[in-house]
């Protein structure tokens, strides 16, 4: 028999939320009877924008990246934009790509060629770019006995109305082919162009506070998202974390991973992840707009409405962020 443990969760209300109650007192208290698996959190690592030629070029050949991931020997999953690779030396960036797809601890999935927004775009150019995504990840991958059989929307735009979502859910069920969800990300495009922008004008000390800042602002989002899980759900779930192939991720995210280890965070592969449940669940989401899974699994927009307005805010990296750009457009 599954022996069961009776556990009581005292969270703070300004980062839970319940969909059966939409009051919030001082404090919520959420019982429940569940296995002691359901206390583990556990975590899958996506990274988009795989390969980053840029980087790769300027630091001899080398993914400094892919290297600290392996030595940490955590599983990830990438999403292979190849049109990338055709910017600068092509043989060399076609190398870079197969030095993600044959480790061991990588998962492959495609991210078009071109990077292009579905809700802009006909059903046609939409699904030849994800075609002509898979030109040479494929080949690579069939290489080392894997298969691309995951793919994420650029800028998780889904589509701009439940037409262009069913007729894509349509598309992927006859290719065999699974959309990637998220739960988790932080806006790591801003906090890399903000530290990238401090790093090319030589200023390693404010470079250094938006890295720790992307690393505390990253954990609050993490024990939002956990909060919210444990409401809708009574448990946690496997959370799926969205992040870039970038400079502050080469930089920081070891530092990451090591403090969600600290949190008691174990972390598991994108097939481990969706094994879970809650990824079963339908989709009531039906804007263009790149919001967490855990979101669309709202059914209620009001719900949803609320949870969002929840969800703790990145204004502090995006007035850098703002005023970097008013500043270069001068």
């Amino acid at each position: 028999m599954k022996s069961t443990v009776l556990i009581i969760f005292i969270i703070c209300s300004t980062v839970v939320y319940s969909q059966t109650d939409n009051r919030l007192p001082s404090k919520q208290f959420v019982v429940f009877e569940g296995s002691k698996a359901d206390m583990i959190k556990r975590v899958s690592i996506s990274i988009d924008d795989v390969p980053n030629v840029r980087m790769y070029n300027a630091h001899e050949n080398n993914s400094s990246l892919l290297s600290q991931l392996d030595s940490l020997k955590i599983p990830v999953s990438i999403f292979i934009n190849e049109g990338l690779i055709y910017r600068g030396d092509t043989i060399s960036n076609i190398q870079l790509l197969e030095s993600w797809i044959k480790k061991d601890i990588v998962t492959c999935g495609n991210h078009t060629f071109g990077h292009s927004r579905y809700s802009e775009s006909s059903l046609e150019e939409f699904t030849q770019d994800i075609e002509n995504g898979l030109l040479l990840s494929d080949s690579i991958s069939r290489k080392y006995n894997k298969k691309i059989s995951y793919f994420r929307f650029p800028y998780n735009d889904l589509g701009k109305d439940s037409v262009q979502h069913e007729t894509m859910n349509s598309y992927f069920l006859q290719h065999n082919c699974t959309i990637a969800p998220f739960t988790i990300e932080s806006s790591d495009w801003m906090f890399n162009y903000v530290y990238s922008h401090y790093l090319k004008i030589g200023d390693s000390a404010r470079a250094k506070e938006v890295g720790q800042l992307y690393i505390s602002e990253t954990l609050k989002l993490f024990d939002f998202y956990d909060s919210l899980s444990v409401a809708q759900y009574q448990r946690h779930v496997n959370q799926m974390y969205l992040c870039h192939d970038n400079r502050i991720n080469t930089d920081y995210l070891g530092q990451l991973i090591n403090e969600l280890k600290r949190r008691d965070y174990s972390f598991i592969s994108m097939d481990e992840t969706l094994k879970d449940p809650v990824y079963n669940q339908d989709n009531f989401y039906y804007k263009k707009w790149g919001i967490s899974w855990l979101y669309r699994w709202m059914k209620d927009s009001d719900a949803r409405k609320k949870a969002m307005r929840r969800e703790p805010d990145l204004n502090e990296i995006s007035d850098l962020y703002n005023r970097i750009l008013e500043k270069k457009s001068e």
